[in-house]
């Protein structure tokens, strides 16, 4: 019995790039890539066939489709945006994890946090971003960082924004329960002090950890509505999935949204390019700060 991709391709149809029971053409890979890109700001590469195919083939059974031409006239029309970001979050991949890359959470403590302990207790205003919080992982380990420094953040004018494109991940970052895998990277005393058993198993966040951060949903290539600057922002391990010219926009939209004196966290493998190298000068590993600030 032949499969679907040999039967239309001897039809004289596109023939299929991945083998499986969805007919998958280069037409319906590059209608899917150039969505994803105009959403999401993420670039396809060609060899992403087979991951694209896997991973949306759930999404055509889900649906009832019977084939990803289907799925691409959904996706395409007016009636396609909930099944828009459904695709998006099906094709992004969520990796964090608590205090990854700890070279970062040390910096703020030691260089950051100590001057904007004192500004705050003065009754000055903090604000620290997590531009791409996954589930919360993230901007819970910067919490814990701001409250080690200053144990009563809570009561001061101190926020930490965490957003992300993808509803499902700002839902669990508010939730705050964690597996029990999740949470290892947290040293035992921290554990402890900022974290309780929840009911039905895993971790869950401590009320101060909660009150820190708030959690919305926000696309990095659209509108930011934030008004105010942020001592700290932490886009780590995102813009690698962005085309060159989309990273060197989110890099140049990020030096006005810097207060002078403040810190830029990006991920180990990324590195800050474009017009916008002319606006940041490195104080660490992959640490960023406004040029001359502080002079």
């Amino acid at each position: 019995m032949t499969s679907p991709v040999d039967t239309r391709a001897r039809g004289g149809a596109a023939p299929g790039l991945v083998e499986g029971e969805f007919l998958f053409t280069e037409d319906d890979f590059r209608k899917i890539a150039q969505i994803l890109h105009s959403h999401a700001g993420i670039a396809l590469a060609e060899g992403k066939a087979a991951l694209v195919y896997s991973r949306l083939a759930k999404r055509l059974r889900s649906l009832g489709l019977r084939s990803f031409r289907d799925y691409c006239a959904l996706i395409e029309g007016k009636q396609g945006v909930d099944e828009r970001q459904a695709m998006m979050a099906a094709l992004t991949t969520n990796v964090t994890r608590y205090f990854r890359e700890p070279h970062h959470f040390d910096h703020l403590r030691e260089v950051l946090m100590p001057k904007l302990a004192e500004r705050a207790r003065r009754g000055g205003r903090v604000r620290l971003w997590s531009a791409a919080c996954s589930n919360g992982q993230e901007p819970y380990s910067m919490a814990i960082t701001v409250l080690a420094a200053l144990p009563e953040a809570a009561s001061l004018d101190v926020k930490i924004l965490a957003t992300d494109i993808d509803p499902n991940m700002i839902a669990e970052g508010r939730t705050g329960i964690y597996r029990e895998d999740a949470v290892a990277p947290v040293p035992l005393e921290l554990r402890r002090k900022w974290f309780r058993k929840a009911p039905g198993g895993g971790w869950e966040v401590a009320p101060d950890l909660r009150e820190l951060v708030a959690f919305r949903e926000l696309n990095l290539i659209g509108d930011w509505p934030m008004k105010g600057r942020f001592d700290a922002i932490f886009c780590r391990n995102v813009v690698i999935y962005f085309d060159e010219p989309t990273q060197e926009r989110i890099w140049s939209r990020f030096a006005p949204m810097l207060e002078p004196g403040g810190a830029l966290y990006i991920g180990h493998s990324e590195r800050v390019t474009g017009p916008a190298a002319q606006l940041f000068e490195t104080t660490g590993l992959t640490t960023y700060a406004l040029k001359g600030a502080g002079r």
